[in-house]
């Protein structure tokens, strides 16, 4: 295997995961009322369709073919977090934990890839970029979480 079809091959497992991420971020928008987390997760859900075409550029440049949808992890996820968002007492709460655990991951995968030091410079550049912005979205949503416990507590 070339070295270009190795880093395509992560790039495409990494395109899959921004797609599940953005799906995600999309239905955690639908099934919540608070504007504020609204505007938060269609921000987050926009990222990853910035990520993905991003991504899809990249792995065409080294000629190869970038994949086309979710996977079916993300979207069996997805009927889960509908699932636990809709019979939780607070759905926002779940949803938030939900987010947390999904950028932590998220986290850990572009690590993992940024790891390889077959990785050409433009590739890493990209991914550290990415990778800088799931890091201030996962602070951002532990932030919202903590507020939301800290306004419960007091109320």
């Amino acid at each position: 295997m070339k070295i270009t079809e190795k880093i395509a091959n992560k790039l495409n497992i990494l395109l899959e995961k921004n797609y599940d991420a953005e799906a995600g971020y999309i239905a955690a928008k639908e099934n919540i009322t608070d504007s504020h987390l609204k505007n938060f997760f269609n921000e987050r859900a926009t990222n990853r369709y910035d990520f993905g075409h991003e991504i899809k550029e990249e792995i065409r440049s080294f000629g190869e073919e970038p994949n086309k949808g979710t996977s079916i992890k993300g979207d069996a996820h997805r009927v889960w977090m509908n699932l636990k968002s809709t019979f939780s007492k607070n759905n926002e709460e779940a949803i938030l934990e939900e987010a947390i655990r999904g950028e932590r991951k998220a986290l850990e995968d572009y690590n993992e890839i940024l790891e390889d030091k077959d990785i050409p410079q433009s590739t890493k550049e990209i991914l550290e970029k990415h990778r800088d912005k799931v890091q201030l979205s996962l602070r951002q949503v532990v932030h919202n979480a903590e507020n939301r416990a800290n306004h419960q507590n007091s109320g």
